[in-house]
């Protein structure tokens, strides 16, 4: 299993006060969140104002993927994709879909240490604002605002490595007589 570095440790092992080198060109390994935008946003409401009299307790439906995208050697996309159903036997009290996008700086870092902050510390620095926004939407269709909780995207990311070598063992693995 390839060992990647988690975001704190990456953090911990940037010298800073390195400066630029001997030819004026900064080598200094550098990461930060530039800017954060909501890149698409779309609340359905289908059964109000009927659905604000459901008295059963809904079933909340909460789905999360991460993506990201290179825009130029120093410039990638970070995206956080939130769906959210709340459905009720007589039917569906709202649905949102949140695109919730960060723009993130790098320069000098490597693929070990870059791949990490833009799938584990990355969202885990958007996450706190796409949370606002679900919330505000939420609240803003007639329904008491709904704070997601917090997610371990350290976590997520370690799993997500484990399987994927795992699987990547299985492939490697010589087809067994029966």
């Amino acid at each position: 299993m390839k060992a990647y570095p988690m975001a704190d440790d990456i953090l911990q092992n940037l010298d800073l006060d390195a400066g630029p080198a001997p030819n004026g060109e900064d080598t200094s390994p550098a990461v930060g969140i530039i800017s954060q935008y909501v890149k698409d946003l779309s609340v359905e409401n289908p059964h109000a104002p009927e659905s604000f009299q459901w008295q059963d307790a809904p079933q909340v439906d909460v789905q999360f993927n991460i993506g990201s995208r290179t825009l130029s050697d120093e410039l990638h996309e970070v995206e956080l994709k939130i769906t959210i159903s709340s459905k009720h036997e007589a039917g569906t009290a709202f649905v949102v879909e949140l695109a919730f996008a960060g723009l993130v700086g790098m320069r000098n870092l490597s693929d070990d240490q870059a791949h990490p902050f833009l799938f584990a510390e990355a969202p885990r620095i958007l996450f706190p604002f796409a949370r606002r926004v679900v919330a505000d939407a939420v609240r803003d269709a007639g329904y008491p605002p709904l704070m997601l909780e917090p997610i371990d995207f350290n976590g997520l990311y370690m799993q997500q490595l484990a399987a994927r070598d795992a699987e990547r063992a299985g492939e490697d693995a010589p087809a067994g007589n029966a």
